[in-house]
């Protein structure tokens, strides 16, 4: 799996790279099957917008382009790491749900 990351408004700290690092790897064991050169993760982290009075906004948004079709996350929050881990688990859900669409696609069959 291809990772890419992409900071809008801010700068990616080594910190916050090995941060992304850590969390998506979590989330290999769900693409064993489909990993490979063809499955490309694009994380984005940044903040919104600068005209918030009360603080900065912070988003993370994932993209993951696996067997033609795209599974997104995104989240927003006030504290950028806590954006990155709702990300993580919004991912996860969706990592999860069509891999179970997928086992389901095939077994329908056999169940008639």
């Amino acid at each position: 799996m291809q990772l890419l990351i992409k900071g809008t408004n801010i700068q990616i700290t080594p910190a916050i790279n090995d941060y992304i690092e850590k969390k998506i790897g979590g989330l290999r064991k769900y693409l064993q099957r489909l990993d490979g050169p063809a499955v490309m993760l694009r994380v984005e982290v940044g903040r919104t917008t600068a005209h918030h009075r009360k603080g900065e906004i912070f988003r993370a948004e994932a993209n993951l382009a696996v067997s033609g079709r795209l599974i997104r996350a995104e989240e927003e929050n006030d504290d950028l790491y806590t954006a990155i881990d709702l990300m993580h688990d919004g991912l996860k859900r969706e990592i999860v749900s069509f891999k179970e669409k997928t086992i389901a696609k095939r077994l329908r069959p056999a169940r008639k």
